[in-house]
Parts: C-alpha cells; structure tokens; sequence
C-alpha cells in the first residue's frame, strides 16, 4: 500500500503531470458545456415548439370557438367558461367531434371531428394555457389490457356508472330530453378523459373518487361487454327483460288479437 502511494506521488512530480492534469480538467469542462448546452437548446426549442402550437390554438379558437365561449374564453350566456378545464376536456369534446356545434341548447351528439389531430393538440395546447386543469391522455399510455381487471371493473361500473349509461354501456335516458350516451365503440382514452373532465351532465370522477387503476378496470370490462357475443340472437340493446318483456306482450296480443278477429269474423 505504502508503495502504491509513494509511486502515485512520484507521478505528481513527472514533468508532463500538470499539462496531463490541465487537459483532463479542459475536456471536463468542454464536455460539461456541451451537455448543458444540449439541454438548454432542446429546452428552447421545446418551449418555441408549444409556443408555436399555442399560437395556432389561439388561432383556431378565435375562428371556430370564440363566438360561443368568448373572444378569451371567458363564456358567454350560450356556452360555459373554458378557463380551467384543461386539455383533456377540449381532446374529448373536440376529439369526439361534440365540438364545435351550432346549436348550444341541444346535447351535444358525438359525430365526425371537425378539426384533425394537430388542430385537436393545439386548441387543447391553448386552453391548457389558460388556466391550469386535467391534462389529454395518450392512448398508448391508457394500458388497460395489461393492467385492468375486468371483475372489479364490472362491480365499479355498476356502482357508480349503470344508473345512466345503463347497466351494459348501451346509454339510456336522462331527465330534461338529456340522455346518456353508448359507451360500447368508444376509444379508451375518451372513456378516461370522460372520467375526469365530467362532460355535460356527468360527474368528474377524479383519482380519490375512482382511481387510475380503477379507471382502467372499467374501460377493461367495457370492451369485454362491447365484445361479448349475443349468444340468443338480437340483443335488444342489452336492457334485459324489459324489452324482451314489452316484444312478447306486443307480438302475443297482436297474435291474440288477430285471431280474435278471424274468429269473429268466421262466426258471421
């Protein structure tokens, strides 16, 4: 050991010691600058690039959303406030195409979308701008094949869901002309992001009410019921014995009916 230490020490004395040591301390720095440099410029160019989506979502919003919600969306007697809501709920309603609309007193009705992904991304950008609130999920990130579970998935949708969409997903009917629509066919992230931004009449179910774990049984035991085969032929919308109820009485007493009228009318 003594020995390791004398012959490091005799180095420290060697005529090239302090150029070698000036070096290496030179390329630490250089390499250090380089790296910090890296990040700054992808920082930069990061923020320029939502920068640029922002600007464009302004633009898209002044042209499209601005006579319902407000030049700055503040809202308006005919539409709410977005101030808050978050890029999830402007990737839902956008997403699903429930947004724009012309007729603000109707439920909004999912159709085609309007805008394409990008000009989605940069409306909800610029709303996200606003005010902070729930940020847009990536469908990739939404694994419920892996990491839901369809039986607690069930029990939860039951408890907290079935009253309106129905205890299948098939969508019922609300209060008021309101409906609950299907939630068979849906994409899963419009499924979560309907979770935490509670659209129109439904509630928000945030992480502390149903968490994301949670979340993602539901949509799991969702797409089990949406690929569950009807094994006794038409479904009827999955309403259970009501329908299957109101066609027998209609189909026997039109049959019952119907002979009722042959006889009477062989009696003649």
């Amino acid at each position: 050991m003594k020995f390791g230490i004398a012959k490091l020490s005799s180095y420290r004395r060697h005529r090239f010691a302090a150029p070698a040591l000036l070096l290496v301390a030179l390329l630490g720095v250089g390499s250090t600058f380089s790296v910090a440099s890296a990040l700054t410029a992808s920082k930069a160019e990061t923020q320029s690039a939502m920068s640029t989506q922002v600007s464009e979502g302004k633009q898209i919003f002044e042209r499209g959303c601005s006579s319902c919600h407000g030049l700055n969306a503040e809202g308006s007697k005919i539409a709410p406030a977005l101030i808050g809501v978050g890029a999830a709920s402007v990737d839902f309603q956008v997403g699903t195409g429930r947004m724009p609309m012309a007729d603000m007193s109707q439920q909004a009705m999912r159709k085609p979308p309007v805008y394409n992904a990008e000009q989605s991304a940069a409306l909800a950008a610029y709303v996200a701008s606003l005010a902070p609130g729930p940020a847009s999920v990536n469908e990739a990130a939404i694994t419920w094949q892996r990491d839901g579970n369809t039986a607690q998935g069930g029990e939860l949708f039951r408890t907290n869901c079935a009253m309106c969409h129905n205890f299948a997903g098939q969508g019922g009917a609300l209060s008021q002309g309101k409906y609950a629509p299907t939630l068979m066919g849906v994409e899963a992230k419009y499924i979560y992001e309907a979770m935490i931004t509670g659209p129109q009449s439904m509630p928000i179910f945030n992480d502390k009410t149903i968490s994301p774990a949670e979340k993602l049984s539901i949509i799991k035991w969702l797409k089990a019921a949406q690929s569950e085969p009807s094994l006794g032929g038409a479904s009827l919308g999955r309403t259970g014995p009501v329908t299957e109820g109101l066609l027998a009485w209609v189909l026997g007493l039109g049959i019952l009916i119907g002979i009722a009228v042959w006889l009477a009318s062989k009696a003649r």
